[in-house]
């Protein structure tokens, strides 16, 4: 299972879907830039950069690099999402996810609609 930065902000903030989320864990993955995102939140509402990033970080087991192939992904993802206005951050969450061939799970409705090769699974 691959988290979007939403997805992880709903388990830790206690959001509704956390408990998707929570069931997840064991074998979830998250992209570098999505859990940058993550930890820029946090840090936004005021935890410790170094709290940020180490509390974050240790919740999810595998933390997939961005380098070469997914950037040529993520840009790639652009004309077919262009429409939806989706982010570099999204599109990236989208491109780790169809190069692991895993399910996605964000709380971004406009991801509904896709239909890129990606199973979209919102959690609220």
């Amino acid at each position: 299972m691959v988290l979007d930065a939403s997805a992880l902000l709903a388990l830790i903030n206690a959001e509704p879907g956390a408990e998707i989320v929570a069931a997840a864990l064991g074998e979830a993955a998250i992209g570098a830039v999505n859990l940058a995102e993550v930890v820029t939140k946090l840090i936004d509402l005021g935890v410790p950069a170094a709290d940020a990033w180490s509390e974050t970080a240790s919740l999810v087991p595998a933390v997939v690099d961005f380098g070469p192939e997914l950037a040529n992904a993520t840009a790639r993802l652009r004309a077919a999402t262009r429409q939806t206005g989706l982010s570099l951050g999204d599109r990236a969450c989208l491109a780790l996810a169809k190069r692991l061939g895993q399910p996605l799970l964000t709380t971004d409705r406009a991801w509904g609609n896709l239909s890129i090769g990606v199973e979209i699974r919102l959690i609220r």
